[in-house]
């Protein structure tokens, strides 16, 4: 009986929580839901329409376009990066000192704003009169900013965020890393293995697990990805650095088409769902 009543008296302490989940997220979130089978301009009352909404972004070309634009980055950062981590990771455990100076070193980017990060890449690199780009015209490469190039805009605002990002990378993979019992590895040493089979048979293993929760986690960012592209071109030019958020972002702010907007968001939530059950089921089953 007693157990009984501290189980109530624990719960007590939950319901706020629960509460303010239920008023931050579930309520905004079904407002979304309705919204996206609503004509609504932001200002005057709602009209339900049905699936218009959904059967007009469909319609359009460029929501196929900025679909394909987030696969693009969805892939972009599901190697580059992770290859990038892996391998410098993989240094930096086997230094064994000093390590820390170069976590802090490689977070730096992470953990400064995104606002700062952009405003350096597009001053100082990529302006063709003021950064980098201007050494490398003045030695005669003529080059202009990438930005500005519709074959080359996505994996220039792609380079910016992922030098913000594979830093935070390194330094998951460094901690899984540090699970492994370093006589493991001198012992490995001593047998006369090399740095490869090391890494494939005993240092791998251990950190499976965390590279493919954070390859989960990476694809659903890939889906909710901002900031970064919002910064540096708007979605330009033409339409080449386009995603779902730009593009929900500009129904909703730019031709006030928020049902539109709405529409485009749950769609893209769907796919950032879809990865959230892969690292649900992960997380719960591990990996072998």
């Amino acid at each position: 009986m007693g157990r009984k009543r501290s189980e109530k008296f624990q719960f007590l302490f939950v319901v706020p929580a629960l509460l303010l989940s239920m008023l931050v997220v579930l309520v905004p979130a079904v407002l979304t839901v309705f919204i996206s089978f609503s004509d609504w301009d932001g200002f005057s009352m709602p009209v339900f329409r049905g699936l218009v909404n959904y059967r007009a972004i469909f319609q359009n070309p460029d929501f196929w376009s900025a679909l394909y634009h987030n696969i693009q980055w969805m892939v972009l950062f599901l190697t580059i990066p992770v290859i990038i981590a892996l391998c410098l990771s993989w240094n930096l455990y086997k230094l064994r000192r000093s390590q820390v100076i170069y976590q802090v070193i490689l977070l730096v980017p992470y953990v400064m704003s995104s606002i700062i990060n952009t405003r350096v890449w597009a001053t100082m690199i990529y302006n063709p009169l003021t950064g980098f780009l201007k050494v490398l015209n003045n030695v005669g490469l003529e080059l202009m900013n990438p930005m500005g190039n519709t074959g080359s805009a996505l994996y220039a605002v792609a380079a910016v965020d992922m030098w913000s990002f594979w830093g935070f990378l390194t330094v998951m993979y460094l901690s899984a890393m540090k699970q492994t019992p370093y006589e493991q590895i001198e012992a490995a040493h001593v047998e006369g293995a090399s740095n490869y089979h090391i890494f494939r048979y005993i240092v791998f293993p251990t950190i499976s697990h965390t590279i493919i929760l954070l390859m989960l986690l990476i694809t659903i960012w890939s889906f909710l990805t901002f900031d970064y592209v919002y910064l540096l071109t708007q979605g330009g030019p033409a339409g080449a650095t386009e995603m779902l958020s730009t593009l929900s972002y500009k129904f909703a702010f730019t031709t006030f088409e928020v049902g539109k907007a709405a529409a485009t968001a749950i769609v893209m939530s769907f796919f950032g769902m879809l990865a959230s059950f892969a690292y649900i089921a992960v997380n719960r089953r591990g990996v072998q």
